[in-house]
């Protein structure tokens, strides 16, 4: 395996992420989206410090990344659901008309 390998999959894996993050208008699929291409972003640093300088301390930060992004998607579901209690649907049409 190769670093362009890492890079070609990396990108697949945010293309994806793109098309579903653009594509949906349910706020978990777009969710989903952006969780698909941070996690490709994650693939290409860790490729780049494997091959680059394999060093601990790159995947150190790597996994800091990773608990912040779990993190991040724990308080995007949970608004989510508050959105989808409140409003009773869980569109990203209707979550543009929230004030306040």
């Amino acid at each position: 395996m190769t670093l362009q390998t890492v890079l070609l999959a990396a990108a697949a894996v945010f293309s994806v992420g793109l098309y579903g993050a653009l594509s949906q208008q349910v706020v978990v699929m777009v969710m989903m989206g952006l969780e698909l291409m941070i996690n490709a972003i994650i693939l290409a640093a860790a490729g780049f410090w494997w091959f680059v300088m394999p060093a601990p301390s790159g995947q150190v930060l790597l996994l800091v990344v990773i608990a912040a992004m779990t993190v991040e998607m724990a308080m995007g579901f949970a608004i989510a659901t508050a959105l989808h209690r409140e409003r009773r649907t869980d569109m990203t049409d209707t979550a543009a008309d929230l004030s306040g």
